[in-house]
């Protein structure tokens, strides 16, 4: 396990594949390139471009045969490809390399998903999590084989309360959705405070950041001394800025949308500029906040 600044991975890096047209071929030089991010403990995340060699023998006569073919597609290969065109972001998640999280605020954390009981050890006793909300489907856990019921009863014997809001992976209109109710268990759930909250997805890369920016948005101020509300995009770029993702913004707006809409015959929201709900009135505020409590027990 290493530390790479906020971020924690059982592994050693995180990378960025490139898209297939960057990919770069260099007959005489014989090598491929693509991108590693590395995250430092002083400092911003940085962008390092990595190559690796391929000697005659690998490259053979026709280089161009051997390296474009179409490999078999692996589950993890498949999901990054669907998340990249779907998403339309450059990260991938690398199930190999175990369970990854980044510490967002004093008590919640946002990550991938635990994938053995062993990981909810780690996350109790290093990270003192009291909490965990899941925001996979059923269909998510299955396609990587992962036993929720094992997690679940370990959960139980640590004393971390499990709580579930599924929404559907790369669908924006199903994040918007489940937004508030997701977001009303985190609430309900840092309210509390029996120990941190442990927000996740698959990879932690875009329902459980967004599920993290939309709290933030809606119920943080900029700090513990000030009645100032946090925007949207103070709330997206602190987060993004630790843990390297791409929620859906729009989403997070229509979401704040729905929940501040006092009028039926209001403008849809469809029909509103990119910048809308970016910012809200204190009064739509909380407007929002009864609206999610509300929701705490649905």
């Amino acid at each position: 396990m290493e530390a790479l600044g906020n971020n924690i991975c059982f592994g050693s890096s995180l990378f960025i594949a490139p898209a297939a047209e960057n990919v770069l071929l260099n007959k005489k030089n014989n090598f491929f390139s693509y991108n590693h991010v590395l995250v430092s403990n002083n400092s911003s995340p940085r962008l390092l471009k990595i190559c690796c060699g391929l000697s005659e023998s690998e490259i053979g006569e026709n280089p161009r045969s051997r390296i474009l073919t179409k490999p078999k597609i692996n589950k993890m290969d498949e999901y990054n490809i669907a998340m990249k065109r779907m998403m339309r972001n450059p990260y991938e998640y690398h199930h190999d390399l175990g369970m990854n999280y980044t510490l967002i605020t004093d008590n919640l954390i946002v990550g991938s998903q635990p994938q053995k009981p062993q990981d909810i050890d780690h996350l109790k006793q290093e990270k003192n999590v009291g909490y965990i909300l899941n925001l996979q489907q059923d269909k998510d856990i299955e396609y990587w084989g992962i036993d929720l019921r094992s997690i679940i009863k370990r959960c139980r014997e640590l004393g971390i309360h499990h709580m579930r809001r599924p929404a559907k992976d790369f669908d924006p209109d199903s994040l918007r959705s489940g937004l508030p109710k997701a977001v009303s268990s985190l609430e309900w759930a840092i309210a509390e405070g029996r120990g941190n909250v442990y927000v996740h997805c698959t990879a932690g890369l875009g329902r459980a950041p967004a599920v993290a920016i939309a709290y933030m948005f809606w119920f943080c101020g900029m700090n513990l001394l000030s009645n100032v509300h946090v925007q949207l995009n103070t709330a997206y770029e602190k987060l993004t800025l630790k843990r390297p993702c791409g929620p859906n913004k729009r989403a997070i707006c229509g979401a704040t949308y729905d929940l501040a809409k006092n009028d039926p015959w209001k403008e849809p929201f469809e029909s509103l500029p990119e910048y809308a709900f970016e910012d809200i009135a204190d009064w739509e505020r909380n407007l929002i906040q009864d609206r999610v409590h509300s929701l705490r027990g649905t």
